[in-house]
C-alpha cells in the first residue's frame, strides 16, 4: 500500500500535518510513504503546470490511500489546499481511498470534513469509504482522540484496499452497520 498525506495548512511542520502522520502511522501500522505539505510549493501554487506542483500531483494521485488534512479555517478547509486539489484534473484521484481530516479549536466544526472536504474529494474521483475525521487542535498528538474513530476506519479501509477482502466488483462498499456486526 502507498499511503500519501496530503496537508494543506498555510504553516510549515504544522500541527495538521503532525496529526496526518500520526492518522496514517495509526491507520496502515507504518508511516506514510510521502509527505506533502503544500505550503511548502509557494507561489509555484499560482503558476499550473509548475515543476514541484506537478510532482506533488503525481505523488498524490500515485496514492493507494490519502490522508488529506487541513486546519478549520472560516469554517472549512484552507484556500491553499483548494489551490491544489483545483490543480488536480477531473476524476485526478480516482482509484485513491481517501480520508478526510481536519483539526479545529472546538467542535462547533465537527462535520466540516464529512460535508465541506469529502465532497471535493469524491467529486475528484476518490473512494471515502470513512467518516471524515476532526480532531480538536489542542490534542492533534494524542492517539486516544482518534482511538474511537480509528478501529471502523481502519476496518472499513481494509476490506477496499487489501486484496480478497474487498467488495466484488460492481457491489457497495460496507456501510458503517455493517462494519461493525
Amino acid at each position: 500500500m502507498n499511503t500519501v498525506v496530503l496537508v494543506g495548512n498555510p504553516k510549515p511542520a504544522s500541527r495538521t500535518l503532525a496529526a496526518a502522520r500520526l492518522v496514517a502511522q495509526l491507520l496502515t501500522g507504518s508511516p506514510p510513504d510521502a509527505v506533502v505539505d503544500v505550503v511548502g510549493l509557494g507561489a509555484e501554487l499560482l503558476r499550473p503546470g509548475g515543476p514541484a506542483v506537478a510532482a506533488a500531483i503525481r505523488t498524490v494521485r500515485a496514492a493507494t490511500l490519502a490522508v488529506v488534512a487541513s486546519p478549520t479555517y472560516k469554517a472549512s478547509y484552507t484556500g491553499l489546499l483548494k489551490l491544489f486539489l483545483d490543480q488536480l484534473p477531473p476524476d485526478g484521484l480516482r482509484g485513491v481511498a481517501a480520508v478526510p481530516m481536519m483539526l479545529g479549536a472546538g467542535p462547533d466544526h465537527a462535520l466540516a470534513p464529512e460535508l465541506l472536504l469529502k465532497p471535493v474529494l469524491v467529486e475528484l474521483g476518490a473512494t471515502c469509504p470513512t467518516r471524515g475525521l476532526y480532531v480538536l487542535d489542542h490534542r492533534y498528538d494524542d492517539p486516544l482522540a482518534i482511538e474511537p474513530w480509528l478501529g471502523p476506519a481502519r476496518d472499513q479501509l481494509l476490506r477496499l484496499l487489501e486484496p480478497g477482502r474487498g467488495p466484488a466488483p460492481g457491489t457497495a462498499l460496507p456501510t458503517d452497520t455493517e462494519v461493525k456486526s
